[in-house]
């Protein structure tokens, strides 16, 4: 007897669909959008590439959305620089400071993540919003059981309980309502199992705003695998939630990889072979990153080969970024720079990037990843870097105007108000 479809087993509850407006891939949150997966960077946020890194390792692991700390101008003025190099939405992990939020607007993240318990000024919650609607960018309304306002926290008798939790939330949205806005989702995290799955059940009888799910602090694998699972699982075979993230004390590759795993193991998300990354259009792009990767896509359609491929727009940054893909191509000065694991095997013109791809992930799915690497062309690398720091020499550090973008977050290096 055939098993039932996923819908049918988990019927989800409506809400409405926001969206983090990412210029080549943006995601929709809520509705009928499928349920996506999310994870945060460890890395300092003002280490551009080791951010970049780390974000293309968690696209390629199933992250559909990563979020990063700004917790200082150091921090915005990184972001600054990544947002545009980005395969994936960036969310902007906003602490004490509300002008830690201005200033990730101006770096062009395309959401943010405020919590209620620590950003506590009326006006300072609805100038942030103000500037959010004025730019389309949604926030997450992040309560979490470990940083409760110390009000909600004296009125239930110095106890954190669900109606605290769904109350925080409550009370931001009634901020954001003054100022017409209400492009939100929201999360009632909690360590403690049993008090977050029932904030989230009370929390979806009150709004139809998305659900962002989680267990905070579930601590190191396996038993903190063990416990988040436990809370979103639940969650998720009730129709509630419509983004999840496990909170690990891992490696952040390992929440995204989990995430998508149970996703698949619920019958919400479709299991795939290929696995196909690609930057956005930025300011170095020599080629259509998009109708690249829609040709490189439809090559594959059929062969549905086990393999995580990179199609990215220049060959500045992309080989980098996307090392730990499979298989990847970056483009420039009319050529595409073929590696494997970071490393160039082999340098083709742009008109035979997609073909190349095919050939070489044929290699990889028969033979490995190391027997690809062993046939590399003799001079490809010394190809690549000439072609590497010729572009680099025409276009210069600032090909994405991150320059104009930082010098407005300097305007914001200024002794923060009392919070």
């Amino acid at each position: 007897m055939p098993e039932p479809e996923a819908q049918s087993r988990y019927p989800r509850r409506p809400t409405r669909t926001i969206t983090l407006p990412h210029p080549s891939r943006p995601v929709d949150v809520g509705g009928d959008a499928p349920i996506t997966v999310q994870s945060m960077t460890t890395t300092k946020t003002a280490d551009v590439e080791g951010t970049l890194q780390q974000i293309y390792a968690l696209a390629g692991a199933g992250a559909d959305i990563v979020r990063c700390t700004c917790n200082e101008i150091e921090a915005a003025e990184g972001l600054a620089q990544i947002v545009p190099r980005s395969p994936v939405p960036i969310v902007a992990d906003i602490h004490h400071q509300y002008k830690m939020a201005l200033a990730a607007l101006e770096a062009g993240v395309h959401c943010l993540r405020l919590n209620p318990g620590n950003i506590r000024k009326p006006e300072h919650i609805k100038l942030v919003a103000q500037e959010c609607k004025d730019r389309g960018i949604p926030i997450r309304i992040g309560v979490n059981g470990g940083s409760l306002h110390p009000d909600l926290y004296a009125k239930y008798g110095d106890r954190i309980v669900p109606e605290a939790l769904v109350e925080s939330a409550q009370m931001e949205l009634a901020y954001f309502d003054e100022v017409g806005f209400d492009d939100v989702k929201i999360s009632v995290k909690a360590s403690n199992v049993p008090l977050m799955i029932e904030a989230y059940r009370q929390l979806s009888e009150v709004t139809d705003h998305p659900l962002h799910l989680g267990v905070t602090e579930a601590g190191p694998p396996p038993a903190g695998l063990i416990k988040a699972t436990a809370g979103l699982a639940t969650l998720l075979s009730e129709g509630i939630g419509d983004t999840i993230r496990y909170s690990l004390t891992a490696d952040p590759v390992e929440e995204a990889h989990a995430g998508r795993q149970l996703l698949e193991a619920l019958g919400l998300r479709e299991r795939t072979g290929l696995d196909l990354i690609a930057c956005p259009s930025c300011g170095r792009a020599e080629v259509d990153v998009i109708a690249v990767s829609k040709a490189a896509q439809d090559a594959f359609a059929e062969r549905n080969w086990p393999i995580q491929v990179a199609v990215m727009g220049c060959v500045v940054n992309g080989p980098g970024e996307a090392r730990e893909a499979d298989l990847g191509i970056a483009a420039g000065r009319q050529r595409g720079h073929l590696f494997v694991k970071g490393q160039v095997v082999k340098v083709v013109p742009e008109a035979e990037m997609v073909d190349a791809l095919l050939e070489w992930a044929e290699i990889i799915v028969n033979d490995g990843v190391e027997a690809a690497q062993r046939k590399a062309d003799d001079g490809a690398a010394a190809e690549a870097e000439a072609d590497r720091l010729a572009l680099l020499d025409e276009q210069g550090l600032g090909a994405n105007q991150s320059e104009v973008k930082i010098e407005r977050i300097e305007r914001l290096r200024k002794p923060e108000d009392d919070e």
